[in-house]
């Protein structure tokens, strides 16, 4: 099952993605991984974006396009995948299209997690990560036994530079303008889910699981 997790920052795609790879068997693509993966395995895409990343520049969307390609192209993507933080924007999205097209693959269901912006915010800033294995916990909704320490590792758990307040709303505002919009893009292919992500953890699992039976 070919899936994408869509959501804004802090509307539970992560921990929804867990869920899906354990029912299905498929791995998680996130933007992010696979291009820290390309630099670090060297590829012809991953120095090309390494690049770019050097210069403090944006890496283009030909480049990460390129780099999803080659992921996509991997084994364990035969029975599907869960594509996570990307296309951002219109652009993108058409040529993310394209590229499925060429690869004579498609998307079954794109999954909106939607959330409003005041609870996305005491989501993000509630968040906590561990500063040694990057286990992610939350001062509301997962808290570690003991405080400000991490559970798996015992390592010092920290609130990340861009998980404060006035970062969050930035973001929000980026994503309303740049990829909210791909809402409707996703609904005229015919492969949008939206799902209300305010309800607790485990009945936003069983929404999600039940639109994809």
């Amino acid at each position: 099952m070919n899936l994408m997790l869509f959501g804004a920052p802090g509307a539970g795609k992560g921990t929804q993605a867990k869920f899906l790879i354990e029912k299905y068997g498929i791995p998680q693509i996130s933007t992010g991984d696979i291009l820290r993966a390309a630099i670090a395995d060297k590829t012809d895409m991953g120095m090309e974006a390494k690049k770019f990343m050097d210069e403090g520049k944006l890496v283009p969307d030909s480049t990460i396009i390129g780099i999803i390609k080659d992921r996509l192209a991997e084994p364990d993507c035969k029975d599907g995948f869960i594509l996570d933080g990307f296309p951002r924007t219109l652009a993108q999205a058409e040529a993310l299209k394209e590229l499925m097209s060429n690869m004579e693959i498609s998307l079954d269901k794109v999954i909106s997690l939607n959330v409003p912006d005041e609870l996305i915010v005491g989501r993000i800033t509630g968040r906590r990560v561990c500063s040694k294995c990057g286990a992610s916990f939350h001062i509301e909704f997962n808290p570690s036994k003991t405080e400000n320490v991490c559970d798996y590792c015992e390592g010092e758990l920290i609130i990340r530079k861009d998980d404060n307040a006035e970062t969050v709303k930035s973001r929000l505002e980026s994503y309303h303008a740049q990829t909210a919009p791909l809402i409707k893009f996703y609904t005229d292919m015919g492969v949008m889910i939206e799902l209300d992500g305010t309800k607790d953890v485990k009945d936003v699992t069983s929404d999600m699981i039940a639109s994809l039976s």
